[in-house]
């Protein structure tokens, strides 16, 4: 399985770690490495949305933790992550709940939740 993980940059040990965390599990995780790095946006989302759109992703993650008083925050480039991701038929897959300022667009779009658990990954 490949699956592609998105996320606000604030979250970027997070999605390093769970980058890890997937490969240890046997699935090839691809990490916005370029946005790691700190290239120019541009560049990073071009990339990024190659990744995703390649015809070995089978998925999106997304890393959509709380932000302060924000759960399970989804910020405007990850939202067009995910938004690609669905228009490329796409898996996507939340590790938290749904962010409930795009409620009706996830759910539309069938999202997955993993309710915080990585290990429910395996299940779909």
């Amino acid at each position: 399985m490949n699956i592609v993980i998105c996320g606000s940059l604030k979250f970027k040990e997070d999605i390093i770690k769970i980058g890890d965390k997937l490969e240890s599990m046997g699935i090839n995780a691809k990490l916005p490495i370029e946005c790691i790095n700190s290239e120019p946006k541009e560049v990073a989302s071009r990339a990024h949305f190659n990744r995703i759109i390649d015809k070995t992703t089978d998925a999106i993650l997304v890393v959509n933790k709380d932000k302060g008083e924000i759960k399970n925050y989804i910020g405007p480039n990850t939202f067009a992550e995910i938004a690609f991701a669905y228009y490329y038929n796409k898996k996507v897959v939340l590790l938290n709940g749904i962010y409930e300022p795009y409620k009706d667009e996830l759910e539309a779009w069938k999202v997955i939740t993993l309710k915080g658990n990585l290990e429910n990954i395996k299940k779909w």
